[in-house]
């Protein structure tokens, strides 16, 4: 008979291994999403994308219903390096978005979402606790094409600006109401140490890992420069 004891210390071994491999690939997922949606025409203005301070890639956005309904998806936060966001882009840090309405005005479908963080009091609050969109950071609905130049005063403003991609449709769409916030847990398990968001993003205390490779090659091959003023 197989000793319990030692099926129990395999079991335990076995988990930290999984719950990595599950991390390792919502990056991949988050690298192949940003890929496919800059190939789209009609995609995210270069412009924009090249001023961005920070890119948040959640994949496979989900709908539950609780009450009138709601959504909740994981995904990966990268920013530009160094103080002022000038270098290249840092490893990822785990992200999460919850709650809000728009799991209803999609139809329930799973969708992706990519946002833009535009200045660096944006970046840092996310990074450094839960944020509500639309309350302790302004945000809208990004336009799309080759340059913003039909863009509003209140999206040129916002300082977080959100795609969706559902059912093979692409726009700008409005996440007021929900929330974002660094998912230090997951962190842990991707990076298989205690590393929170800042550490991560800011302070450039681990290198991207392996399945972070098709995210960093393609935001710096569309954005390799932080081309905005700098606040």
């Amino acid at each position: 008979m197989v000793n319990r004891w030692l099926v129990i210390g395999i079991l335990l071994a076995f988990q930290p291994v999984c719950a990595q491999k599950k991390e390792n690939e919502r990056v991949t997922n988050a690298g192949r999403v940003m890929s496919e949606i800059l190939r789209i025409p009609d995609n995210i203005p270069a412009d924009l994308l090249q001023k961005a301070e920070c890119v948040i890639v959640l994949p496979s956005v989900l709908k539950f219903a609780v009450g009138i309904g709601g959504s909740y998806g994981r995904g990966v936060m990268t920013c530009r390096g160094g103080a002022n966001f000038s270098g290249s882009w840092s490893a990822p840090s785990m992200i999460a978005l919850e709650g809000g309405s728009f799991g209803l005005q999609l139809g329930g479908q799973a969708t992706d979402f990519v946002l833009l963080v535009m200045n660096t009091r944006g970046a840092q609050s996310i990074l450094s606790s839960k944020v509500k969109l639309g309350a302790d950071a302004s945000a809208a609905a990004g336009p799309k094409g080759r340059d913003a130049s039909a863009a509003t005063d209140v999206t040129m403003r916002a300082e977080i600006l959100s795609y969706s991609r559902s059912r093979g449709l692409f726009a700008g769409v409005s996440l007021e109401g929900s929330t974002l916030r660094p998912d230090n847990d997951a962190n842990k398990k991707l990076y298989k140490k205690d590393l929170r968001a800042p550490d991560i993003v800011l302070h450039q205390a681990t290198r991207p890992p392996a399945s972070a490779k098709q995210l960093m090659s393609v935001l710096n091959q569309k954005s390799p420069r932080n081309k905005s003023r700098r606040d």
